[in-house]
């Protein structure tokens, strides 16, 4: 299996369980490696044979920003299943921060695995 990524993508979303947070929109830092075959690709050199980053990160902005997610575990869930069920990823790892949440603190988040199901 080959590995694309994305690392440190910024987007904005509804994310919190605070009032505050369910009226603001904040940034988030995304992290993702993305499970799939790349040999098609490399053989062929056309993008139409392997997952379009350019694509995956227009599709995450633009679904982000019309969400709320209470949870940082569920938006890395919404994220995970996005990847394999649309783009047709075989396993993936996605690591999604809030940023200075905390005094002291520059990111707290969550990293989950998941692959697509047999």
């Amino acid at each position: 299996m080959d590995i694309i990524f994305i690392n440190d993508l910024r987007a904005s979303t509804l994310i919190g369980i605070y009032p505050r947070e369910k009226a603001m929109p904040q940034m988030v830092e995304i992290s993702l490696q993305i499970g799939t075959s790349t040999a098609s690709a490399g053989a062929s050199d056309d993008i139409g044979d392997t997952i379009d980053y350019a694509l995956v990160v227009e599709r995450l902005r633009s679904e982000l920003a019309t969400r709320h997610f209470n949870l940082l575990e569920r938006l890395a869930e919404y994220v995970a299943t996005l990847l394999l069920e649309d783009f047709g990823a075989t396993w993936v790892r996605v690591s999604i921060a809030k940023l200075g949440m905390m005094r002291g603190v520059q990111r707290v988040g969550v990293v989950i695995e998941r692959g697509a199901a047999s």
